[in-house]
């Protein structure tokens, strides 16, 4: 009774009605922590049928209990339970010794306020790409997403932040930032960057029925011919958003699957027809991924390869296997920073070859570096969707911007059917340009009226549009011009809802 007395006391004079209350049944009890700190809800995904709901606060009961008995009956929730998802964690999360590490930091920090941006300090430098090297010779400052070491900027580049073209930040955005991040979108957009993809989930798909299966889990036409890619999503059976995904298709049996996590790849093992028609290999860790994007990505890469890139013989959003210095490489055409370019991946024992070779080809083009701050604005000012950030299983495609990336024909696939019952949206994935340039992180109200009616998902400053934008979920019926306000902790920033892009909206600069 002891340890209660403080704690007592300290409610009491909170709550003062309490004073006087007895306690007629208390515990002392274990606790499950996981190493994000969320609870573990979901079906197992190599054992169908097996349910699970673990590591779940008092408070946070009765939200979970709608959520998976909503999830059992419908195949989907209307709340966004895609953090607690029981397959969130990659095998390397699951190591003993990697989550004793974090789940000793998620029971240290439980009540700690945690910058949005802020890296892990604990259980780091698990995960490598093939560049790691190199990247560390240009000052990567690493920050880790999954177990995987991601460069966020490089202080080489520190020489190309121009004086005093970087709007001010206060002390809390910030923190976890530098303004090289800003240099480098700027030399991407006037030149080229190079950028280590070799963290995001990929997952090979072949066999005789890979095509079918894809078009059964995705919204889109993956049965166009080889050499095709399709940007698709994959639904519950709610319709909600499960995830957005490229679909590359190599050969007529050979699909490449460029995803958001360990949660898709369990999609994918749940759905596997029982035929053996095909198989899947996620090939992240045994391979080595190089984004080159920005107008001189064509002149950087073309003195190195034999094939022809331009832009008739390889158009926007098609793939192919390359010869780049004499080694194949796969090369995918697409661009999450609106630039031309393209995603080139070879076997991981020859990325570090393949790095240095385009590294001394574009120094004559100013070819730099650059890092996941970077690719978040240039993303930003094209108004690609983030999913996670800018969309959950909590929306469906048409009210997230995204339904042309739906199929209107062909075979069906999971979520068709819910599509046409979900009520009309009274909300919608707007853009806003916020004044004063202060930078909102993302989970802020937005206010019409003082009133809230929304919530800001992602934001950031896009110096080629020279604006602070924000990304925000907002009444359909709000037009273009509609005047608001982001609550930002004791002060309101000015935003007004705008057309989106805002940067190149006809992509003219991927087509090229």
């Amino acid at each position: 009774e002891d340890e209660w007395i403080d704690a007592w006391r300290l409610t009491v004079e909170l709550l003062p009605d309490l004073d006087g209350v007895a306690f007629e049944r208390r515990f002392n009890g274990v606790f499950g922590f996981t190493p994000d700190g969320y609870p573990l809800v979901g079906e197992h995904p190599a054992l169908r049928g097996f349910w699970v709901a673990e590591s779940v606060w008092i408070t946070h009961s009765a939200g979970v209990a709608r959520g998976l008995a909503e999830t059992l009956v419908h195949g989907g929730s209307w709340i966004d339970m895609s953090p607690a998802d029981l397959s969130r964690f990659d095998e390397r999360e699951l190591d003993p010794s990697f989550y004793k590490e974090r789940c000793d930091d998620q029971y240290r920090d439980v009540y700690v306020a945690h910058h949005p941006v802020e890296p892990h300090t604990s259980a780091r430098g698990i995960r490598w790409s093939a560049f790691a090297e190199a990247e560390r010779a240009l000052g990567a400052e690493f920050f880790d997403v999954a177990t995987w070491e991601r460069p966020q900027w490089y202080s080489t580049n520190a020489s190309l932040v121009a004086a005093g073209a970087n709007p001010p930040r206060d002390e809390w955005s910030s923190e976890h930032w530098s303004p090289i991040a800003l240099a480098e979108h700027t030399a991407v957009r006037e030149r080229a960057g190079l950028f280590d993809m070799t963290p995001l989930m990929r997952i090979e798909v072949t066999g005789p029925g890979a095509e079918a299966f894809l078009l059964r889990m995705t919204t889109g036409r993956i049965d166009r011919p080889q050499g095709s890619v399709s940007y698709c999503l994959l639904l519950d059976e709610c319709g909600g958003i499960r995830s957005d995904v490229t679909v590359a298709r190599f050969a007529v049996e050979r699909f490449v699957v460029g995803g958001n996590g360990s949660r898709d790849l369990a999609w994918f093992w749940a759905h596997l027809p029982p035929d053996g028609s095909v198989d899947l290999t996620p090939i992240s860790d045994v391979t080595a991924c190089a984004a080159l994007w920005g107008p001189a990505a064509r002149e950087v890469l073309q003195p190195l390869s034999s094939d022809n890139l331009s832009n008739e013989a390889f158009p926007y959003l098609s793939a192919r296997t390359i010869y780049v210095a004499g080694s194949p490489v796969d090369a995918t055409r697409i661009s999450y920073a609106g630039e031309l370019g393209w995603e080139l991946t070879v076997p991981r024992e020859e990325g570090a070859d393949l790095w240095a070779r385009i590294w001394e080809a574009g120094r004559a083009a100013g070819l730099i570096a650059a890092g996941r701050a970077a690719l978040g604005t240039l993303r930003l000012e094209k108004g690609y969707r983030a999913w996670g950030t800018d969309m959950t299983p909590e929306h469906a495609p048409a009210e997230a911007g995204l339904a042309f990336a739906v199929r209107s024909g062909g075979p069906d696939f999971i979520g068709r059917g819910a599509l046409t019952e979900r009520p009309p949206s009274a909300r919608t994935l707007r853009c806003l340009v916020v004044g004063n340039d202060q930078v909102a992180m993302g989970g802020e109200p937005v206010l019409l009226d003082e009133e809230p009616v929304g919530y800001v998902t992602s934001a950031g400053y896009g110096p080629s549009v020279g604006r602070s934008i924000a990304y925000a979920w907002l009444p359909t019926d709000l037009q273009e011009g509609a005047q608001l306000t982001i609550a930002y902790f004791d002060r309101v920033l000015p935003a007004i809802v705008a057309a989106e892009p805002l940067f190149d909206p006809e992509g003219a600069r991927l087509r090229v």
